[in-house]
């Protein structure tokens, strides 16, 4: 039922767009529906996937297009339809990833290179990857200029490299992905691109054994729209469209959309709908969720006076709606009218602008809407920053009233009301000089007078998609004074982001200051001390003093050219860990408009006595950083085919599926009739009695919702979410919470949505009476003894005797620190389970789990049911890192009481949010150590004391010990003693994630050895090669891990990673550099993993059927890693040795299936990096069966036929009875259970002594892989795990509040690597080191060790940060910071700087007018 108002001049009752080419009409749509919520819910097609919900992840990108039919143009933009509301696109056309092909009708070009570059692993970020390069391909296409040759697009290789950015990827590693990007650009060289199936080593690279690449194969926009839309103007021709509002009413919900096409029709729309909520692209919900109802929203896009855009001599003046991607196109369009002189404020004000948020959120974020969220919620705004750095200014309506202010008098303020609307933003061109007035610049200079104008901003990614920690904007006019030959400042803008302040503001009292003073050292530090009391008024923010050097930096980096004999920070182009976008030379426009380098200026002009070395130098960095921007790499490896198809880099099982978006996943399944949505009330107290829980009654109004509790368990079950091998813990809390996040009842209604807003706002009341306060932290553990008892089986063993080896030191340090913190899973795929009640009190659940055994039996004991009622079924995950390991077992468990207590399917999908907030990960902890050693670095003795914080639940944190001790074991410290506390505390339960344990031995092993180094003043490198095991002291350290003497590979790996990374050559021209280079210093350096793995008992079942082809199921799940694409590769291998050569034939024939607990006992889980090898070596023990059971047949047929086919064989076999289907359970032996991994990664990186930010400019592995299973597969885990490490060690900072609530709740807060911050130069090498007797076909694992190689990073980062505090002590300050220092993880942006001196530019000033 439709209700319509009579708002405006008419009224529209359907929804009409194009989808994937079909038209879809829609009426009664509820205006808050977003497009991926229509996608996914209406619509068969789930390429796009909900990651994030904020336009973080890429994950949800689609295409929209729209038609001009005036200049019959098509425009194609990526968006982010998480955001995008489905009111929004009435008239447009969307495609998804299905829509560019599929496997009926066959592949895209951009799907079949992806499959083939290798560039998906779980394959859940990929659709939206393909969706984001489709786009840039074809706006690139349309582009003018010469046709590119057959298979390649207009891209250029830089373009390419960037058509994703944004998008995430948490298993990749991105290099492969870049390379597929790559394959399409026109310029590029194809010998430059990485391992692929399409070509083999050696063989010549060639676009034409690439899918081919057709542009305009796909229409983006269908004629039928297109003739729709000529219709609707056709109707009226010289009249405008009528407003438009679309009404919804189903049940209790009512919701308008309305489509004001001019102000009047706005404005009387505002006033009928006071409560209506502005809209234009939608962007702000990906920053402020909103987790309540809104039935009216009012699209202004569709005003056309807000999306005008206006130019005159003055500037350009756009429309409020006009989208940030317009913005910079325009800008950069009249740059090209004006000049690169007279364009120097647009194009500087448009490259600032291309790093907000990612280009899929530009093309609908209007730039109207970022400066009222900065206006009215104090919204960290780049864009108000640089546009009050420019001396914008702004036009309003207020009611019915229009005024125009100054972006300053903006911001200035109260917040804007819901009746103020903003018109427009001016951008003044500021040229020539003489027409920036007031609020900028009044009056008219002198010929002589040079314009600068500079924009910046400091953020944990170069390419955007993060918030700065701080952004500025400088514009200035000055002049040479010929009397001193120094500069004279007649004018100067300054303009800070938020730094003690709600938004941003203009230092106007240092202006005042600086204005008409000659620049000096002595100026110039004397305004930073004025800076430095400027923006302290309000401290505000954790990383206040950071933001003020920042801020300090930024200023120096501006006015440094201008002052003769300083040295100035020359900035390197290239991508940082935190990045700082600085452009490495100030431009100036002279009055004549004619423009300059200011280094050059300054030489030449106006402070001639600037040496030329400092410009040569800049220009060399220059260029070198510009050859830098993309990333490159190198692959080596040595492709055996001993055990054919086994050995060979074929391309991951199912690749294409997941590019096209069929690969369903748990949350793709189809809802079933009468299905129910879950979400979790979580409680906000660490320790506290939970009195009574209700649904608003507001909530309760908007859907039928039912509350599910610990009062819902059935007689006979327990209140059990999930169990380890070392206790359980309850699903909901019962009476008492004791933990901030943890789950008290479960919310049940028709949408998803209807559960997350009711979850949100439900009221629970608390009492915390006669409770004792809660453990909330490890120190208070250890007060009241709070602790997890690892059993005997787990506890590791000293070795030596310390106190002896102690004694024997030359010297000794003694509880020195350092502290190691936590790090989020961040898989793709958030928790998700749907559980469907069956016949006969049974239960199908299908999950997202590392560990459906462990659901079986978690869900029947709460049920109080026979586990054989329980079926669990695990397809594909959509990245796991141990997070879907038992962290996910409570949303399976949660799921299926739900079902079971309602009687109808419930399906749960944590949003990233919630997933946050319940799902912890890795365990941050708290280490001392005391070490002794001798004068040549030799140690002698090391004890080391970890407290662990494990949470509330013992999960698996009891063998954390063990773990840790592991790694930390991998040198030779000939004694080894350790306290390791497992602490419990009143927060959220910590679990194993990728290298559990191990990453936290393996950085104390090395802060020790770099510790030892600096004491000495030793090269690290020496200290560690002094320090490296024997094989008997491996023996004696590892004992039965280590294998044979031939199995110790490490020193031959490092051997060939010295010479294939030339370690000591760089070592060389990296000490040269830092002498050179007083702003930026690099670090080099290498290190090895010794890694210890165990393999575990593993089913495995192979049938043939009727028709020749294998289904085979394992107990392993597909996590990405490559499992599927290993035991298929097995299975082709194991049956093809009873006919010769059928081997690559059977491939094609073998088909992997999903796990299912009832088909297929003891499971087991996926996990440390060994499920993969076991799972081969199952399912090669039931082909082995089968091959026994066919020998017979096989030799019967050969006597009556020449040749045996694989089809005449089985069809001989099922005739004759035989049972074609095998179940093995492989037990490895005790002396093949555990073994040694070896790797080795040598890392160069430079760091920004202005900001902190870190460069990684080559990354270079070996790693020992066996005989590898398949090369291509262990590369890209190989790759994926160093990224995720340099996550981990540089980028990842968790961060909770005093009572364990997560605070880096999402993509805004929480930043895992992307295209921008991993190693510009990245090459590996998957060393073949031979024969394994006790190994599955020699192979060795390859999913977790090479993550410990990222320490390689942390470590040159601290080489950096050495050479820095050189500088600082050669600046004689009063506080002299020592040369030993403590470097906690993660080594991020602010902490860096912190090392390097958050005051080192005051310093250096500070030195040199001293000096002088």
């Amino acid at each position: 039922m439709e209700s319509m108002v009579a708002v405006g001049t008419g009224s529209k009752q359907r929804l009409v767009f194009a989808l994937n080419g079909e038209r879809v009409e829609l009426s009664g749509v509820d205006p808050s529906t977003t497009l991926l919520e229509f996608l996914r819910l209406q619509t068969p097609y789930k390429g796009a996937k909900l990651g994030c919900g904020e336009g973080g992840c890429g994950a949800c990108v689609v295409l929209l297009s729209k038609y001009d039919a005036k200049s019959k143009q098509v425009e194609d933009l990526a968006i982010s339809s998480c955001l995008t509301l489905l009111c929004s696109i009435d008239g447009c056309s969307v495609t998804t990833t299905e829509g560019l092909g599929n496997c009926r009708d066959g592949f895209h070009s951009i799907h079949g290179r992806f499959a083939g570059f290798h560039a998906s692993q779980c394959g859940y970020c990929t659709p939206g990857m393909c969706m984001s390069l489709f786009s840039s391909l074809l706006n690139a296409d349309k582009s003018h200029g010469p046709a590119p040759d057959p298979g390649f697009s207009k891209l250029t290789v830089s373009e390419a490299a960037t058509a994703v950015v944004g998008n995430l990827c948490r298993c990749t590693g991105y290099r492969p992905i870049i390379d597929a990007c790559k394959s399409f650009a026109q310029d590029v060289d194809m010998e430059d691109l990485g391992l692929n199936s399409f070509w083999k080593k050696g063989e010549v690279a060639d676009v034409k054994k690439l899918p081919l690449y057709i542009p305009n194969k796909v229409c983006t926009f269908p004629y039928f729209l297109r003739n729709e839309n000529k219709q609707m103007i056709s109707i009226s021709p010289n009249q405008p469209l009528m407003s438009t509002i679309l009404s919804e009413s189903k049940g209790s919900r009512t919701g308008q959309w309305f489509t004001p096409l001019s102000m009047v029709e706005l404005l009387n729309v505002m006033e009928y709908a006071k409560e209506g909520r502005l809209v234009a692209g939608n962007t702000s919900s990906g920053i402020y969720k909103r987790m309540d109802y809104c039935d009216q929203y009012i699209d202004l896009t569709h005003v056309s006076e807000l999306s005008e855009i206006k130019k005159d001599e003055y500037g350009i003046e756009f429309g409020a709606a006009v989208t940030i991607s317009k913005v910079i196109d325009k800008l950069l369009e009249e740059e090209k009218v004006l000049g690169s002189e007279r364009g120097l404020v647009f194009r500087k004000i448009a490259g600032h602008l291309s790093k907000v948020a990612s280009k899929y959120v530009r093309n609908t974020a209007s730039l109207g809407g970022n400066l009222i969220m900065a206006q009215r919620n104090g919204f960290a705004s780049d864009i108000a920053t640089i546009l009050l750095g420019a001396g914008s200014s702004v036009k309003l309506q207020i009611s019915s009233e229009r005024l125009t202010l100054s972006l300053e008098e903006f911001l200035q303020k109260p917040p804007c009301s819901w009746n103020t609307i903003l018109l427009s933003v001016c951008i003044p061109s500021c040229n020539p000089i003489e027409h920036i007035t007031n609020g900028t610049i009044n009056g008219i200079y002198p010929q002589e007078s040079k314009l600068f104008f500079e924009t910046y901003r400091a953020a944990p990614r170069p390419h955007g998609n993060a918030v700065a920690y701080l952004n500025a904007a400088f514009l200035l006019v000055a002049s040479n004074d010929k009397l001193s030959g120094n500069v004279v400042v007649e004018h100067l803008q300054l303009a800070f982001g938020t730094c003690g302040s709600k938004h941003a503001v203009r230092a106007t009292k240092l202006e005042l200051f600086l204005l008409g003073k000659l620049l000096t050292p002595s100026v110039l530090l004397e305004s930073m001390h004025l800076l430095r009391e400027i923006l302290a008024p309000d401290i505000g923010r954790s990383s206040f003093t950071y933001r003020l050097s920042l801020a300090a930096g930024f200023l120096f980096d501006f006015l440094h050219p201008l002052i003769k004999i300083l040295d100035g920070p020359i900035r390197s182009m290239g991508h940082n860990v935190g990045c700082v976008d600085i452009e490495s030379r100030l431009s100036c426009i002279d009055s004549d408009g004619n423009v300059h380098d200011s280094r050059n200026i300054c030489q030449h002009e106006l402070s001639s006595d600037l040496t030329n070395g400092i410009t040569s130098g800049i220009n060399s960095v220059h260029n070198h950083a510009e050859k830098l921007s993309v990333v490159s790499g190198r692959q080596i490896m040595d492709v055996k085919k001993d055990y054919y198809p086994i050995g060979l880099p074929t391309k991951k099982v199912g690749a294409e599926i997941q590019a096209s978006g069929e690969a369903l996943f748990v949350d793709d399944l189809p809802s079933p009739k009468d299905c129910l949505h879950g979400a979790f009330i979580c409680s906000s107290k660490p320790l506290a009695r939970v009195k009574k829980i209700e649904l608003s009654t507001f909530s309760a109004s908007k859907g039928s919702l039912a509350l599910v509790s610990v009062k819902d368990i059935p007689k006979g079950g327990q209140n059990i979410g999930s169990q380890s091998i070392f206790g359980s813990e309850a699903l909901f809390a019962d009476v008492i919470t004791e933990f901030v996040g943890q789950p008290l009842a479960v919310v049940v209604a028709d949408r998803q949505k209807d559960a997350c807003i009711a979850a949100e706002n439900a009221m629970v009341c608390y009492d915390t009476e006669n409770l004792e306060p809660p453990i909330l932290s490890v120190e208070e553990a250890i007060s009241r003894s709070s602790f997890f008892q690892p059993p005997a089986f787990f506890s590791p063993e000293h070795i030596g005797d310390f106190s002896k080896g102690m004694s024997e030191a030359d010297h000794k340090i003694h509880s020195a620190e350092v502290e190691i913190g936590s790090q989020y899973y961040f898989y793709m795929e958030t928790q998700t389970a749907l559980a469907v009640p069956d016949e006969d009190n049974c239960m199908v659940v299908y999950s997202s789990t590392q560990v459906p055994e462990t659901c079986q039996v978690v869900i029947a004991k709460c049920l109080g049911v026979p586990e054989h009622n329980v079926r669990v079924i695990s397809r594909r995950v959509g990245g796991g890192f141990g997070g879907k390991a038992f962290r996910s077992v409570p949303v399976a468990t949660a799921c299926a009481l739900a079902a079971h207590r309602l009687r109808r399917p419930v399906r749960m999908y944590l949003d990233r949010k919630a997933d946050m907030m319940t799902v912890m990960g890795r365990h941050p902890m708290k280490v001392k150590y005391s070490v002794g050693f001798k004068d040549d670095g030799a140690v002698t003795a090391l004890h080391v004391d970890v407290l662990i914080d494990a949470g509330i639940s013992a999960d698996v944190s009891p063998a954390f010990p063990l773990f840790i001790v592991e790694t930390l074991k991998k040198y030779n410290w000939q004694a080894l003693s350790f306290d390791i506390k497992v602490c419990k505390t009143n927060l959220l339960t910590k679990s194993a994630m990728r290298g559990r344990g191990n990453v936290q031995g393996s950085i104390i092993a090395e802060t020790v050895i770099e510790h030892v180094a600096s004491f000495l003043c030793m090269e690290p490198y020496d200290v560690r090669n002094k320090n490296l095991h024997t094989f008997e002291t491996l023996k004696l350290f590892y004992r039965n891990s280590c294998g044979e003497p031939a199995e110790y590979t490490l020193p031959v790996v490092l051997d060939k990673l010295i010479t294939s990374s030339c370690f000591h050559s760089r070592a060389e021209t990296v000490r040269q550099f830092n002498r050179s280079n007083r702003w930026r210093k690099r670090g080099l350096s290498i290190v090895p993993t010794v890694h210890e793995v165990t393999v575990r008992p593993t089913p495995g079942k192979v049938s043939i059927l009727n028709d020749g082809s294998v289904v085979v199921e394992v107990g392993g799940i597909e996590l990405g890693q490559g499992l599927w694409t290993k035991v298929k590769q097995m299975a082709a291998f194991a049956l093809g040795k009873l006919l010769n050569g059928t081997s690559k034939y059977l491939l094609e024939r073998v088909r992997v299936v999903q796990a299912d607990t009832l088909s297929l006992a003891q499971g087991g889980y996926t996990a440390g990096s060994t499920t993969s090898e076991s799972s081969c070596e199952a399912v090669r023990l039931a082909c082995n069966i089968l091959v026994e059971r066919l020998t017979p047949v096989m030799v019967k047929l050969q006597e009556s036929m020449d040749i045996v086919s694989w089809d005449a064989l089985i069809l001989q076999a099922h005739l004759q009875s035989v049972n074609l289907s095998a179940s093995t359970y492989w037990v490895p032996s005790p002396d093949s259970f555990q073994y040694l991994n070896f790797g080795a990664a040598a890392s160069e990186v430079e760091v920004d002594l202005l900001t902190g930010a870190t460069t990684i400019l080559r990354t270079d592995i070996t790693y020992d892989c066996g005989l590898s299973l398949n090369p291509a597969v262990d590369l890209g885990q190989i790759e994926g795990a160093f990224v995720q490490g340099v996550g981990f060690f540089m980028l990842e900072k968790h961060v909770t509040n005093s009572d364990g609530l997560v605070l880096s709740d999402g993509t805004w807060t929480y930043k895992i690597p992307t295209i921008d911050t991993i190693p510009r130069q990245f090459n590996v090498e998957v060393f073949s080191s031979g024969y394994h007797k006790n190994r599955v076909l020699s192979s060795k694992a390859s999913g977790e060790p090479p993550l410990l190689l990222a320490a390689s990073v942390h470590c040159a980062a601290r080489q950096a940060i050495k050479e820095a505090r050189k500088d600082l002590r050669a600046y004689n300050t009063s506080e002299v910071p020592p040369a030993i220092f403590r470097m906690d993880i993660p080594a991020t942006m602010d902490v860096i700087k912190e090392l390097c001196g958050l005051d080192n530019v005051e310093s250096y000033l500070h030195n040199m007018v001293t000096q002088s």
